[in-house]
């Protein structure tokens, strides 16, 4: 199999290697060295269709972007969709400027071919430079049905199979394919959903006996079933801090967040290579799910342009009034807290890339 050129942090030195760009000075006409965008179109790429997550979420934050930019440039999204995102990414990639006037927005289909070496991916997060993160969160739940009240009470399910409608062993899937596996539970993946939406329903059909939806969808979908007495939540994956340590998820702050709940079914932490495996794709679909990333060697001062403009936007009282589903309750990642979720959402210890590939390739005859 041919191996592809992106090569995977494994080291402090990597780290280190990897935020060099931040210091490139190398002054490009008039525009670096003004920090001005007065008069200019910035394109914020999106390597997805249309009115999908990701597309919603930059037409969202574009008009705030660029009135907070120096000149309050006129910021457009262009979508580039193909091969699941890795077509746009790949090209902008290889073809955009460091000038400032183009930067593209990711998504945990972006990041999850990276992290498991699709040979298709010519992209290198170590290399383009983040400027914004968004995190999104996801709540696991179980019918009433099943008697069990609470995530103390997982560990009962171990001897029973267990159903879960997946769309696919490497999507997003992926992290409650792993978040179960920690757990110990016997988890039969049906593959074939065409969205979490099929696979809750399912669920309300008897049909499915464990399932995971994103916040939003939990929220409108899932509590009324809740409310109801016929489902019952059992964890949520959790959210970031600025140093990277999983957290409560702000939306559900009653709820045990994955690490919590494996401590209560196992006494004790979660460590070794299945969980460094689970981490690095948990952080990068839910925890750092959508990082806003300007080309490799953009100079420092557009750095820091776009990183306080994407800060001044967040805090901006009008988006903060109209975030609602869009970005819900989470702590939006700028300043001081973009490089720490960033380099967990994007970084994968080579030994757990290699335990995930094989894992994938033996229970699910997964091809690289």
């Amino acid at each position: 199999m041919t191996q592809p050129a992106t090569p995977f942090l494994s080291s402090r030195r990597s780290l280190l290697r990897a935020g060099a760009g931040l210091g490139a000075a190398a002054a490009l006409p008039g525009l670096a060295q003004a920090q001005d965008f007065a008069g200019r179109t910035i394109e914020f790429v999106i390597p997805f269709a249309e009115a999908g997550g990701s597309d919603v979420w930059a037409r969202f934050m574009a008009p705030y972007l660029g009135k907070h930019l120096p000149g309050q440039p006129n910021v457009i999204v262009r979508n580039v969709p193909g091969g699941g995102s890795i077509t746009g990414t790949n090209t902008f990639y290889q073809r955009a400027r460091p000038d400032g006037l183009s930067f593209i927005g990711t998504s945990g289909s972006t990041q999850f071919p990276y992290l498991l070496g699709d040979p298709r991916v010519r992209y290198d997060y170590t290399r383009m430079i983040p400027t914004y993160v968004s995190p999104t969160g996801g709540v696991v739940y179980l019918p009433k049905s099943l008697g069990i009240e609470n995530a103390s009470q997982l560990g009962r399910l171990r001897d029973r199979e267990l159903i879960y409608g997946s769309q696919g062993a490497t999507s997003l899937d992926l992290v409650p394919m792993l978040a179960f596996r920690l757990l110990g539970l016997n988890v039969r993946h049906v593959f074939g959903m065409r969205g979490r939406g099929e696979a809750r329903l399912g669920l309300m059909r008897g049909e499915i006996t464990i399932d995971y939806q994103t916040s939003s969808a939990f929220i409108t979908q899932v509590m009324p079933m809740v409310e109801a007495g016929t489902a019952v939540p059992m964890f949520s994956y959790g959210v970031l801090d600025g140093q990277g340590n999983v957290q409560r998820d702000p939306s559900f702050p009653n709820l045990p967040h994955f690490v919590e709940a494996y401590e209560m079914v196992n006494g004790r932490k979660p460590s070794g290579v299945e969980y460094d495996a689970y981490l690095a794709f948990f952080a990068s679909g839910f925890a750092g799910q959508k990082p806003a990333l300007l080309p490799p060697n953009t100079p420092a001062n557009i750095v820091a342009t776009y990183r306080k403009a994407f800060a001044d936007a967040v805090a901006d009282p009008e988006l903060q009034a109209r975030k609602g589903d869009v970005l819900g309750e989470y702590k939006q990642a700028v300043g001081d807290d973009v490089e720490a979720v960033y380099r967990i959402a994007t970084t994968i210890k080579p030994e757990a890339r290699e335990w995930v590939r094989d894992f994938l390739a033996t229970n699910h005859n997964v091809r690289f």
